[in-house]
Order: structure tokens, then C-alpha cells, then sequence
């Protein structure tokens, strides 16, 4: 019951020291021509009906972080959906904490009003030191507020937390850092990856200079425990 539907490829921050997803694209970012999308939701109305037309309870917009798009953009994608699928509920997508700061909090009202629900903000860690380290672009305390305007807004969120992040003796107070954060918060899901350091990364050349360290497997593992020990809020 679930559609993906790709409205951005690329990303428009490509700036995180561990982040190497988008280094074979052409582009930086790129947006969806508002046509391409509508011809898009008509070839998976058609292939849906063909298959008995399984309703779509739920639109996911693909790509690294759709929600930087202007509230008005996103608007129009809404619209282009649930004119091809009426029965659909809930739009979700990938977004940066610094997406929803740029949105005002009556775009995220409205945005909400159309559907717009679930969302899923990579925000690796609470850890300020981390976050300054891995040039995510914000820190704890834009996290608190962000996630609060989405609260007001009736928007609700998942997180990605990134086990490693923190470095070598530090993945324990990483954990400890993020709990005291995400237990100021109202997440439904935290799903949590473990960092993989590949060579072509900028976290590669950091490492070679000797400016930061790995997190053994088994102090990620401790990291992840520990998070998971110290949150007090209802959450999978």
C-alpha cells in the first residue's frame, strides 16, 4: 500500500564527512520537472490497475532530502497525488533538520493539512561535538526546535541515529548525548545504522591525518545499548 515516488535525486547539503551516496551522480541535486512526476503517478496508477487496483494508502517521495522543497512545490506534488490516488493518506520523504527550519510554521501547517505525515530526519547523534565534526549543518538544540515546530504542526517523525558518529572513546557519551535529546522528542521510529568509512570519503582523509578514530565494532555495538537503555520515551 506503499508508493515511491521520485520527485529529487541527489542531495543539497553533500557536505557530511561519512556521506558518499551521491558521489557517482552527475549533478549535485536535481528536481523533478512537475510534468516527469505526474507522468510518473500515471504510469503507477496504470500499472496498479493492471494489477487488480491495490489501493495506495501512502506516497514516499524519494530522494535524499525532498522536503528542502518550496512549501509551494511540495504543494503541487500533493495535489498531483491525490488526484491519481485518492485513497492515499499519508505523504512521507527524507528530510534534513534544516528543511523543516527553512519551511514557516504555517507552511508546515498546511503542508500537514495535505497529507504530509511521517517524516524521517537523519540526525545521526545529539552529540554537538560530532555533528560539528562531520559538518552536518545544525546542532542539538536545532534538533529540539525543529522537531518541535513539526510537533505544533501535527507532523509526525522518525530518526536515523548513526552509530560511530562519535569516534573512538567517545561512542558511549555519544549515546548518552543523543538520549538526552531524543527523550526531549516525540519520534515514532529510531532506526539506527552503523558508519561504514569508505576510501573516497572526506572521513577517510581525517582518519589518515589522524584527526579522528574508528569506533571498534564492538564499542558501536555498546553505543547502541546504551542509547537503547537510556531512552524514557515510547518509541520502536
Amino acid at each position: 500500500g506503499s508508493l515511491l515516488l521520485e520527485v529529487t535525486a541527489g542531495c543539497t547539503w553533500h557536505r557530511c564527512k561519512f556521506c558518499t551516496l551521491y558521489e557517482d551522480l552527475p549533478f549535485s541535486f536535481r528536481l523533478s520537472p512537475l510534468e516527469e512526476v505526474r507522468a510518473d503517478l500515471e504510469e503507477a496508477r496504470a500499472q496498479l490497475q493492471a494489477w487488480g487496483g491495490r489501493p495506495v494508502r501512502r506516497v514516499f517521495l524519494v530522494g535524499a532530502n525532498p522536503f528542502v522543497l518550496r512549501a509551494r512545490r511540495l504543494e503541487e506534488i500533493a495535489e498531483a497525488v491525490h488526484q491519481a490516488f485518492p485513497s492515499c493518506q499519508t505523504i512521507g520523504c527524507f528530510a534534513r533538520v534544516t528543511d523543516v527550519a527553512a519551511k514557516t510554521q504555517q507552511e508546515l501547517e498546511q503542508l500537514h493539512r495535505l497529507g504530509y505525515d511521517g517524516l524521517t530526519l537523519g540526525v545521526e547523534t545529539g552529540d554537538d561535538q560530532a555533528l560539528a565534526f562531520m559538518d552536518k549543518g545544525y546542532d542539538a538544540q536545532e534538533i529540539l526546535t525543529q522537531t518541535r515546530r513539526l510537533d505544533g504542526a501535527g507532523i509526525r517523525y522518525n530518526f536515523f541515529y548513526l552509530a560511530g558518529i562519535s569516534g573512538k572513546g567517545r561512542g558511549i557519551l555519544g549515546a548518552e548525548k543523543s538520549a538526552a535529546v531524543f527523550n526531549q522528542t516525540h519520534p515514532q521510529i529510531i532506526g539506527s545504522s552503523m558508519l561504514t568509512v569508505f576510501p573516497e570519503a572526506a572521513l577517510s582523509q581525517e582518519i589518515r591525518r589522524g584527526t579522528w578514530q574508528e569506533e571498534s565494532e564492538l564499542e558501536k555495538l555498546e553505543e547502541v545499548k546504551t542509547l537503547v537503555e537510556q531512552l524514557t520515551i515510547p518509541v520502536w
